[in-house]
């Protein structure tokens, strides 16, 4: 738990490193349904993607808005445009919404969400309010190590090193955590938010192959405020190791400037040393263009 006098000292102290005010990122084209058999991943930005496994198509933790904030006109602002358009996608079978905070649970992209597909909704304990408010009624919730079936898929809820809070009267009430998804015994596995923590070991040692795992690399500095919540990309590496991966991709950052006092390129460069350093290969743990897809067998080689 961070208090107002953490807060104070971070802006105190802070000296972030100013980022563009936009970036043009090169189109991408627009990910195709993927038949049972494959595993698909696009990455729309910060940690917004859209997952395939048994030829589903999974939303998770969807933000297409300009600013990552309850207000339009303040608030962490997007420096690049969602790597791909809502309407371009090849549809959405479930949406999975990790926890409440505003660059992961967004009502306006959710009701969109809502009015292209209406699909079946998975949450952590007490998030399922706020899916309503978008017109998403009767989402499952979960708590930590629960399972459900739902759209072909079967969906468990794990831990995360994290916190909840949409206001200043409301933290922790609901619940936080990241995502296994399960179809025809492959594994992708979503982290959410998360400091680093035993708990990787734990999920590993549950769901012992790890097919895809998405894993948080920015919003770390300044690492005093941070590190309870947020891996950095040397941790991101040795989560990758702990879950024994057989592919990872790094997510949550380069899109919100506001978020975190690191360079936009920071995350991306500090993981390619820290995957040098353990002796990682970059086909093995790298991330994805803003927009871009990555498309496995299910079938480990």
């Amino acid at each position: 738990m961070k208090s107002f006098r953490d807060v104070l000292r971070w802006r105190r102290e802070s000296t972030p490193v100013p980022w563009p005010r936009r970036i043009e990122d090169a189109p991408q084209p627009p990910p195709p349904r993927l038949p049972e058999g494959r595993i698909g991943a696009t990455f729309i930005g910060h940690a917004s993607f859209l997952v395939q496994l048994g030829g589903r198509c999974v939303l998770v933790d969807p933000v297409w808005s300009e600013r990552s904030s309850p207000l339009a006109f303040a608030g962490p602002k997007r420096v690049r445009a969602p790597g791909q358009a809502l309407e371009a996608l090849p549809g959405c079978d479930l949406l999975l919404v990790s926890h409440n905070h505003y660059d992961h649970l967004d009502l306006p992209t959710l009701r969109q969400v809502r009015r292209h597909w209406a699909p079946p909704a998975v949450t952590g304990l007490a998030n399922a309010r706020h899916l309503a408010k978008a017109g998403i009624r009767g989402a499952t919730e979960l708590d930590w190590w629960q399972s459900t079936e739902v759209a072909g898929l079967r969906v468990t809820y794990v831990p995360a090193q994290h916190f909840s809070a949409r206001t200043l009267f409301d933290r922790n009430i609901s619940l936080w955590g990241g995502f296994i998804l399960e179809a025809e015994g492959a594994t992708v596995y979503f982290a959410g938010d998360s400091g680093w923590c035993p708990h990787f070991a734990e999920i590993a040692a549950r769901f012992p192959r790890i097919d895809l795992a998405l894993i948080p690399i920015g919003a770390y500095e300044p690492r005093f405020f941070m590190r309870t919540q947020h891996m950095d990309p040397g941790e991101a590496v040795r989560a990758h190791r702990a879950l024994r991966a057989r592919r990872s991709l790094g997510m949550h950052f380069g899109t919100f400037a506001g978020l975190t006092d690191e360079a936009i390129e920071g995350p991306e460069a500090w993981l390619a040393e820290a995957r040098a350093a353990a002796g990682v290969a970059a086909e093995e743990f790298g991330t994805l263009p803003f927009g871009g897809s990555l498309d496995l067998p299910e079938v480990r080689p």
